[in-house]
């Protein structure tokens, strides 16, 4: 059974996520703070983990930044919860590690969707070839990227994207295409939201994200 850590100082929240997660089929845990979170990662290692920037003591993004950091942990996907819903805070997590995000207030329903999509893509490989385009190498079995020579630390969305890009190269993509590709046909979020990984997208990439290119009032393409 997948296990599920949420870690949110809001008792309500919290306890209504867990509820949710347990009744389907979940294994979940629930923490207030950051280290109660991380002495229960020494004894296991969850398959997914909700994550509250607004906590006291160590706050989400700092958690964040050591899970991302750490060669045991860096690997989960990690699903960020916001009360401000501002583009700073969603690009400075996304710029971090973290695959998605949740804005409260948010209903029980689209979080479990949340959790379902991300867990779809992290069970999808990517496939095993290799596709080059420009500067720009994805390695699809290994799940890396090189820009220029030079590994991009990318996220496990970014990379699902840049892959679905790559594989679509010359054809425009719409924001409801990717999202419904990237992020699951059962995706209830802001067409933003491509928007912002796009942008993260760029800036990892640097000099070599020019293959990026944006169709105005209709979405991407790639081209080399």
């Amino acid at each position: 059974m997948q296990k599920i850590f949420i870690v949110e100082d809001d008792d309500n929240i919290r306890e209504m996520v867990l509820y949710a997660l347990a009744s389907t089929e979940f294994e979940a845990e629930g923490f207030a703070d950051g280290e109660s979170f991380w002495y229960a990662m020494e004894r296991a290692v969850p398959t997914l983990i909700l994550l509250d920037i607004m906590l006291p003591g160590e706050d989400g993004i700092t958690l964040l930044k050591r899970l991302k950091q750490s060669s045991k942990y860096k690997g989960i996907p990690v699903i960020m919860l916001t009360a401000k819903g501002t583009e700073y805070d969603r690009i400075k997590g996304l710029d971090l590690g973290a695959d998605d995000y949740i804005t409260k207030p948010f209903s029980i329903l689209e979080a479990m969707s949340r959790v379902r999509a991300v867990l779809r893509r992290c069970s999808n490989s990517g496939g095993s070839s290799v596709l080059e385009i420009g500067r720009i190498s994805l390695h699809g079995d290994k799940r890396s990227v090189f820009a220029g020579g030079v590994e991009a630390q990318l996220t496990y969305k970014e990379f699902e994207l840049l892959r679905y890009l790559m594989v679509n190269a010359g054809i425009v993509l719409t924001r409801d295409k990717l999202l419904e590709e990237v992020w699951g046909f059962d995706y209830n979020g802001e067409s933003r939201t491509v928007d912002m990984h796009v942008r993260a997208l760029r800036q990892k990439l640097g000099e070599c994200s020019e293959v990026i290119k944006t169709v105005r009032n209709v979405g991407y393409k790639v081209e080399g």
